[in-house]
């Protein structure tokens, strides 16, 4: 269950402002893709966390392959790309059932939606506790993840903190 706590604040209770940065970290919000690798992106650049019906995506012939189509989001035409798949994975959203996970990603003038598996919470990510790199990181996540977090368990997978601008302007979109 998506956590949202974040959203209140001890010292303005009736403000709608949300801080997404304090001395703890950044808040981020942490989400996995059908192949169970785990990723987050800083909250403050997610603007909607949605489930989509799978027939509201309109497909668009000879578009990326990590494009599922298009998207209308209050009025606004939008993309909705498998993000596992943009970033390497080899296991693609599953696009046999009803519905699908999208998370609305803005940055300035560009807004996408990122079909997710599941989402799992908001967490404060320590900066101090992340690892700049990895040699483990596949080629086709290079220049999108910002850093690493460890596993904190033997079998649980690395946690990914991936950089939105990087990956909403990357040249990979291109038709």
């Amino acid at each position: 269950m998506l956590n949202l706590d974040f959203l209140t604040s001890e010292d303005a209770p009736n403000s709608n402002e949300v801080s997404a940065v304090s001395q703890d970290g950044e808040l981020c919000l942490r989400f996995d893709v059908p192949s169970g690798n785990e990723f987050a992106l800083p909250a403050s650049g997610v603007r909607e966390v949605m489930s989509v019906y799978l027939d509201r995506i309109t497909p668009i012939p000879n578009a990326s392959p990590f494009l599922l189509g298009t998207y209308n989001w209050r009025g606004q035409v939008i993309w909705v790309a498998d993000i596992g798949q943009f970033l390497g994975d080899l296991v693609l959203v599953n696009t046999d059932q009803n519905e699908v996970t999208v998370l609305i990603v803005e940055e300035q003038e560009l807004v996408m939606g990122f079909a997710v598996r599941t989402v799992a919470n908001t967490e404060w990510l320590d900066v101090d506790r992340m690892l700049a790199d990895d040699p483990q990181i596949p080629a086709a996540m290079t220049g999108f993840v910002k850093g690493i977090y460890p596993a904190t368990s033997p079998d649980a997978p690395p946690l990914h903190l991936l950089d939105r601008v990087a990956i909403l302007r990357s040249s990979h979109w291109t038709i």
